[in-house]
Parts: C-alpha cells; structure tokens; sequence
C-alpha cells in the first residue's frame, strides 16, 4: 500500500491536554507513522499545532483517531487555492 501525507491542525484546547504528553503516547502506539510539526502555537492554557502526518493509510487513520479520542480537535489543513 503507498503511504500517504495528512496535514492537519491540532488543538489541545485546555491546561491539562497543553500538558500531556499525547503526541509521544500516539507514536508510541502507532510506530510506522511519521509526524512533523510544521507550525506551532502554545501557551498554558492552549495549544494549535500545524503537523504532517505520514504513513500506510490504515496507521495513519488511527493515529489521528487516538488523538481525538484523547481530547484533540484534528482538522484537516485546506490547501491554500494560491499554492495549487
């Protein structure tokens, strides 16, 4: 299966999310997917990550299901009209 690339923003909308460690716990769980933070914004009280996502589509999908089912709010980066 061809691996696949998924930008998409992250928001850990409170202090504790802002302070967990989500994102090891989530490569830890899904080795085979690659991440790099592309852009970030964090505070106390918040944090908005742009990351892009890579791997075998069904590792991928899970990944960012774990995210979400530990809190985040995972939005897909539309690509910018100018850019295509």
């Amino acid at each position: 299966m061809a691996k696949v690339n998924k930008r998409v923003w992250l928001t850990f909308g409170s202090r504790s999310l802002v302070e967990k460690p989500i994102l090891w716990q989530m490569a830890r769980q899904y080795p085979d997917v690659s991440f790099d933070i592309r852009q970030a914004s964090v505070t106390a009280e918040i944090g908005i990550m742009a990351v892009l996502f890579e791997g075998e589509p069904d590792e991928v999908a899970g990944a960012l299901d774990y995210l979400k089912s530990r809190g985040l709010t995972v939005e897909p980066i539309e690509k910018n009209m100018i850019e295509s």
